[in-house]
């Protein structure tokens, strides 16, 4: 009968630690969802003015509304950029060319840089893209993502778009 009773508490002991342990990867998978539930989601990656000095003169007839940019998210930690690009044109794309302006909360600017987005987009689609982060040390943050933990510094980004590519058959 001793030997039962011991088996009864052991048994409850390992019930007891099992819905324990399950109770704190929950509580701690829930803090860790920045990439699941993307509380950026809402702030659209601002426009480049087409005015601005900076940028040269042959992309004057692009059309700046062909895309948009929103979603955008960058930890101190990461090693890329995320953000959702959607195609307002009547066209398909299989690449987007942008131009983008990484500035302080001051707006004094930290490096510009072009890049192409291999994406394959049909007319109002929407994808999430990722490119390699600008910032290769990792000191930097997207301002409107969660606040890291290690002292970084919060920043900006804006956009414009430079081209894109219409595959041939469209």
């Amino acid at each position: 009968m001793k030997s039962t009773s011991k088996h009864i508490l052991t048994f409850r002991t390992l019930v007891a630690l099992l819905l324990l342990i399950l109770c704190i990867s929950t509580v701690d998978a829930r803090t860790r969802t920045t990439r699941k539930n993307l509380q950026s989601m809402e702030v659209p990656v601002v426009a480049l003015e087409s005015n601005d000095d900076l940028l040269p003169d042959s992309l004057a007839d692009i059309d700046p509304n062909a895309v948009t940019l929103k979603g955008y998210s960058k930890r101190a930690s990461d090693s890329k950029e995320s953000f959702f690009i959607t195609n307002n044109t009547s066209h398909r794309m299989s690449a987007v060319r942008l131009l983008l302006r990484y500035t302080t909360m001051n707006g004094e600017m930290l490096t510009q840089r072009a890049v192409t987005v291999p994406v394959a987009l049909k007319p109002g689609e929407t994808k999430l893209v990722s490119i390699k982060s600008f910032d290769i040390q990792r000191l930097f943050y997207y301002y409107a993502g969660p606040k890291p933990r290690k002292s970084a510094t919060p920043f900006q980004v804006a956009f414009r778009l430079t081209g894109y590519d219409i595959p041939v058959g469209n």
